[in-house]
């Protein structure tokens, strides 16, 4: 059965509860007892709540998470895309090109003083790298799980994926129209032209269709055909 969300978008996630997954997330990636992972959740939502965040919000977060739960059995290492979801976007200026590099780094600093291995940490910050490009190695079943719950967003249904569009929009504002219509058309056409959008077995049963059917349709709407 089809168990993803349709429809409006969520409303603004408890933090009470993305502090609890936080603290659990922690536990299960091997964090030990005696470091409180309270301050980082504290800093990261902090983060994740930034003014000039329209789509990259909490909301954003909480959606990942969601479909990670959804896809987490695919996944070799569950613990550490949970842990790339809270840091792929963490450091986020929608101007800056390198956001992703950032927060992978910020992910080598902050997981290590919480007690998390090496091993793990440096598979964090690769995941977290991988969103640059959204195309993960085949066998990559890590990046898979967390490429395919970050892009699951294009396969909303319509008031939901409008909501979308128009928050992306809204992060650059900064942007003239035109502009702003060109570019995104770019990226629209780039990821109708990958021979697959997501690489799991339920992301591509169902999310695949209904994402290029939203990704044509804005396409169209923006008065640039395919």
């Amino acid at each position: 059965m089809d168990t993803e969300p349709h429809g409006e978008p969520a409303a603004a996630p408890d933090t009470g509860l993305l502090r609890a997954r936080w603290r659990a997330t922690a536990t299960a990636a091997g964090a030990p007892a005696d470091r409180d992972p309270a301050p980082y959740a504290d800093r990261l939502l902090a983060a994740w709540a930034e003014p000039q965040r329209r789509y990259h919000t909490t909301a954003h977060l909480a959606d990942v998470l969601t479909r990670i739960d959804v896809l987490a059995a695919h996944a070799a290492d569950p613990a550490a895309v949970e842990l790339a979801a809270w840091f792929h976007d963490a450091v986020y200026r929608p101007d800056r090109s390198e956001n992703e590099e950032r927060s992978a780094a910020l992910a080598e600093r902050a997981l290590p003083e919480l007690g998390v291995g090496a091993a793990r940490t440096a598979e964090v910050a690769r995941l977290v790298r991988l969103t640059v490009t959204h195309d993960p190695a085949p066998g990559d079943t890590n990046g898979e799980v967390l490429c395919d719950a970050d892009l699951a967003v294009l396969a909303g249904g319509p008031d939901a994926y409008a909501a979308y569009a128009a928050a992306v929009r809204a992060e650059y504002g900064f942007v003239p129209e035109d502009a702003f219509r060109a570019g995104r058309a770019a990226v629209l056409r780039q990821l109708l032209a990958l021979p697959r959008l997501f690489r799991t077995p339920y992301g591509a049963a169902h999310w695949e269709a209904p994402a290029r059917r939203n990704l044509a349709a804005e396409l169209a709407g923006l008065g640039a055909g395919e």
